[in-house]
Order: C-alpha cells, then structure tokens, then sequence
C-alpha cells in the first residue's frame, strides 16, 4: 500500500479490567463488523512477530490487536464507525498515513472522541 494512498489503523484493546480472552473477543467482534464494511480494504489480527520458545501453534496472534487498511477517502467515514462501536471502551489507536504514524490512547467516550479528531486532523495533513 503505497504511502500517500492509504491509511493503516492498528487498534489494540488494552482495557486492564478485562482478561486476555475478553480483549481478544472484542477484537474479533469488530474484525467481523469491520469485514462488512465496503470502505475497509483489508483488517486481521496482527501475528506475534516472537512467539514463546517452544511454541508449536503456527501463526500465534497477539491477544486484542488489529490493523485495517482503508483509502484516505474513506477514512471519516470509518472513524465516525469506529467512534460508535468503540465508545467507553480502553483502546490505544495507531494510525499511519503519508509515511507518519500517530499513536493515542483513549479509555472513555470523550477521549475517543478527540482521539478520533486528532486522526482525521492527522490524516488530513
């Protein structure tokens, strides 16, 4: 994906009170709702780059993590949805775009919301 033509989210779900498993479902809820969207290009789970020695599982996934690739077109409508569906919950949002990343963490509604801003700022620029 070329630099200047899209964007990348990474959103990890890092809420404390929440165990592993239950961080982990709430990846692959939005996975799926993120899979029924026309404006998303490609989202996954993000492979753990150094699984445990020993480990015999092939592709172990890092626990509440994903990356979605979406046109810089497509980008507010996007995060007007990832603002709805991630309202109130303890995330931290990568966004790369135009060869620069922002990271910003958010752990309530109003956080979100000017996370969000900023990104869309972010991309904008």
């Amino acid at each position: 994906m070329p630099d200047n033509q899209g964007v990348k989210l990474t959103i990890n779900f890092n809420d404390p009170d929440l165990d592993s498993e239950e961080r982990d479902e709430q990846a692959q809820r939005l996975i799926a709702e993120l899979k029924q969207m026309d404006e998303i290009e490609a989202v996954e789970r993000v492979l753990d780059p150094t699984p445990p020695k020993g480990n015999k599982s092939v592709g172990g996934m890092l626990v509440g993590l994903l990356t979605a690739e979406i046109s810089a077109e497509n980008t507010k409508r996007v995060m007007r949805f990832l603002g709805d569906r991630l309202c109130g919950k303890a995330i931290e949002l990568s966004v790369e775009a135009n060869g620069k990343r922002l990271v910003v963490k958010a752990h309530s509604r109003e956080e979100l919301e000017t996370a969000i801003q900023a990104a869309k700022e972010f991309i904008a620029t």
